[in-house]
């Protein structure tokens, strides 16, 4: 290991409980949940809620992406009331279509999946060491296609609980399927049969979008469109099924369309097809129609969150699609502007968006333009819709600073713990790149508080030491500890041992990488400490290029120890953490470092 020349700022050292993120209110009752996050609208369940079989934990989990790379999750406990949050993945291409989807497996551990844009051959998982507790991620893992891949959507059913069933657009950008094995005792994750490209387009610009839901048992229910709305004016919407038991594409009657081992089903936007296939077509109405999400109603038939985007793409209506048992019926909520975003030359069919309730159908929340104290501003509004068509509203947001928009409600047990999420702040583009370089700077908020404050310690008697290697004399018999420290670092050099104890050492290798070794045993860290900023002087491009990661000249890093388990924290985000039974720290050997140190 080299010496050091990393350089410390500052080191505390606190014998107590580690100290979570501290709450913060927003007006109109939002919260935030993390101040740097976006995510797309195409890659789901982006944010999961479940509680586990025994009680033995009842959680919710929310991903994000921010735009210096960094994949993130908040992990909500409903039980203790407290949150952290979790770097998944740094150093990632910085584009929001990355943000990770979740997906809880037969033994009740957390699977993550994330993938690059469009560009490589491959998805990316962590899968956590102890059920339903993210925090303990093992170490990064692929699954290994022939094709390029976006959007992975997760699902397991009760008819086929050997098998994980992946959703994602993958064969000739289109949208596809795949049966994978559950994870071996290794965590390996691998398609077993598939994968299967479900429909095509053979018009302009062939790129199919897709939104999946299940009913949890036999159904992959799914809503698509004809094209990107870009491509054409007129592009469709439609629904059908997957039945995993026979393999077969089927219609919302269930006719059977097409085995989809054999061949996909080809689509078109034209009257021959609405004509053939009526039951397939959700709208056919001549706009640039665009879809954001389905979810099935009691019945188990689908409800389908729509936007029909004029020829000039200045104006967007909101629609709510629904089958009335003999044909779709399709009801308009709002006028939703134009695109949300600041650019006005890119992606003018961007909407505000729009989420439905995954208990209540009925209810749909929409992001729209709304005029307010601060000019005109995307509102996130609640739209409820009865059986006869009929629609009321109310305001989720008002008078906010600036856009909330792409809204996901977030499924819970009841409406105590379901939570209504968006993004919030400015919009450049999906990706960081110098034509763009601010990317996509928003936070994540709720409509209710998912972090809260542990209490801090009182009574802490205070000593300033500056002579190291210095011996920690304790009398209590509580072992939990924290130490805290600023780094300023030598990116040209990165290696170095940061920190020495008698109980463990923690540095960073010749790549940037954090390690941590206790005994004998390195635990490398999944991360690098720093940064995707490189891509702020790239091409705007999905072009596979890893660019190199731009190192932390300076960071925040602390680790604690808490009832047996060693946890490390960079910029905040948990890093790593390990059980490692009975640690006591004696001794603490950095040089050149001044010590401030708390005892309760």
């Amino acid at each position: 290991m080299a010496t050091s020349k990393w350089i410390f700022l500052t080191l505390l050292l606190l014998i107590s409980s580690p100290v979570f993120s501290q709450q913060y209110q927003i007006p109109a009752e939002s919260y935030t949940l993390s101040e740097s996050g976006a995510w797309c609208w195409f890659a789901d369940p982006r944010a999961l809620y479940h509680k586990s079989s025994e009680g033995h934990f009842e959680r919710t989990w929310v991903g994000y992406i921010d735009p210096r790379g960094n994949i993130k999750a908040l992990q909500h406990d409903h039980l203790t009331g407290f949150s952290e949050e979790v770097l998944i993945r740094s150093w990632f291409q910085p584009d929001d279509h990355n943000n990770p989807t979740f997906l809880v497996l037969p033994d009740e551990r957390v699977m993550i999946l994330y993938s690059r844009h469009t560009d490589e051959a491959c998805f990316y998982y962590r899968i956590s060491k102890q059920a339903g507790d993210i925090t303990t991620l093992g170490p990064e893992k692929k699954i290994v296609t022939n094709h390029n891949t976006t959007y992975p959507s997760a699902f397991l059913m009760s008819d086929d609980p050997e098998h994980i069933y992946l959703a994602w657009r993958g064969l000739n950008w289109h949208p596809t399927l795949a049966k994978l094995a559950l994870p071996n005792e290794n965590d390996e994750v691998v398609i077993t049969e598939g994968p299967w490209q479900l429909v095509s387009y053979a018009g302009r610009g062939s790129r199919p979008y897709a939104k999946y839901n299940t009913n949890g048992k036999d159904q992959i229910m799914m809503t698509y469109t004809t094209t990107h709305p870009d491509n054409q004016e007129v592009n469709y919407v439609y629904y059908s099924s997957i039945d995993i038991n026979t393999l077969q594409l089927k219609d919302i009657n269930g006719r059977v369309i097409q085995d989809i081992t054999e061949a996909p089903h080809s689509i078109k936007a034209d009257s021959s097809y609405l004509q053939n296939h009526p039951a397939m077509v959700v709208d056919a109405s001549p706009a640039r129609n665009w879809i954001w999400q389905v979810v099935p109603d009691s019945n188990g038939k689908p409800v389908i969150a729509t936007v029909r985007i004029s020829a000039d793409k200045t104006q967007h209506d909101y629609y709510r699609a629904w089958w009335d048992g003999e044909k779709w019926q399709n009801t308009f909520l709002a006028n939703a502007g134009g695109h949300f975003h600041q650019s006005p030359d890119i992606e003018l069919c961007y909407s505000g968006g729009m989420t439905i309730h995954p208990d209540h159908p009925e209810l749909i929340y929409a992001s729209v333009p709304i005029s307010g104290n601060h000019g005109e501003v995307y509102e996130i509004i609640e739209y409820r819709c009865n059986a006869e068509g009929q629609v009321t509203t109310s305001a989720i947001t008002n008078n906010s600073k600036e856009n909330n928009v792409r809204p996901y409600y977030i499924k819970g047990s009841n409406e105590a713990t379901g939570t209504l999420t968006w993004m919030h702040g400015q919009y450049f583009d999906w990706i960081v790149s110098r034509d763009r370089p601010q990317g996509y700077p928003t936070a994540i908020y709720a409509n209710r508080p998912l972090q809260q404050a542990k209490p801090q310690p009182d009574n802490i008697r205070t000593s300033h030491l500056k002579n190291f290697p210095h011996s920690l004399k304790r009398k209590q018999k509580n072992r939990d500890f924290k130490l805290q420290m600023q780094v300023t670092a030598n990116p040209a050099s990165p290696e170095a041992l940061l920190l020495a104890t008698n109980a463990f050492s923690y540095g960073i290798d010749a790549k940037g990488r954090p390690w941590l070794k206790v005994g004998d045993t390195v635990y490398p860290s999944n991360n690098i400490a720093g940064t995707s900023d490189q891509w702020k002087h790239e091409a705007r491009s999905t072009n596979g290029t890893w660019y190199p990661p731009v190192l932390h000249e300076q960071f925040d890093l602390s680790i604690s120890y808490q009832n047996g388990v060693l946890t490390t924290h960079i910029n905040g985000l948990i890093d790593q953490r390990t059980a490692v039974p009975d640690l006591k720290l004696r001794e603490i050997k950095v040089s050149n470092t001044a010590l401030k140190f708390q005892l309760l």
